[in-house]
């Protein structure tokens, strides 16, 4: 079982003045349209996509961030570039999303016929990550958010950042299925005194 909050992340909370973490889930693919498992092939954005990056930086444009991390897959790194013209980007590869072995491409209907009531969330990964271990990325940049004075964006991906916001709040990363997240919406997780909180999630 997963501890509560990564351990590192709770000594370093009283040490950052960081405000937020500001969670931003990468435009359009034809797989993520299809809602086909997309980890790790890295897939181009859509038309649909592109704009809705051009969009991201309108909505962002109120964030001064002291950095930004994006996962490396060209869907992400777009989205990133179009949404934060000028800033400077952090390739990181813990924000990478879940592998997904064996299942990579197929969509959950189409597995279900093999492997009845099969989800992500509850069956082994054949080939792939263990949620605990998504968890453990998860947990990795959290830490780093922490470390930073200032607001931190991420952009990557939705299994992912489903699992970053159950981190952020102490829950297991299996908590993640309850937390639905759309192309192109924007979260944020903050504090509340010294709790952790969603201050806002899936907004479109």
């Amino acid at each position: 079982m997963a501890a509560p909050y990564p351990t590192p992340a709770c000594r370093l909370w009283r040490m950052t003045i960081a405000r937020s973490l500001v969670l931003v889930r990468h435009g359009e693919t034809a797989w993520s349209r299809d809602r086909r498992h997309t980890g790790r092939t890295d897939l181009p954005l859509t038309d649909l996509g592109r704009q809705q990056g051009d969009i991201l930086a309108a909505r962002l444009a109120r964030y001064t961030f002291a950095r930004v991390l994006c996962s490396p897959l060209q869907r992400a790194a777009e989205t990133c570039r179009r949404a934060c013209p000028g800033a400077i980007i952090e390739p990181c590869t813990d924000a990478l999303e879940w592998d997904y072995g064996v299942y990579e491409g197929r969509r959950t209907d189409d597995i279900r016929r093999d492997i009845p009531g099969w989800s992500v969330w509850t069956h082994a990964i054949i080939g792939g990550e263990a949620v605990d271990d998504v968890g453990a990325r998860a947990d990795r940049v959290i830490e780093h958010a922490l470390a930073t004075s200032g607001t931190v964006a991420v952009f990557a991906h939705a299994h992912f950042l489903r699992i970053v916001g159950a981190r952020w709040i102490g829950l297991a990363a299996v908590a993640g299925r309850s937390f639905v997240l759309e192309p192109a919406t924007v979260s944020v997780l903050g504090f509340e005194r010294e709790e952790r909180v969603i201050e806002r999630w899936n907004d479109a």
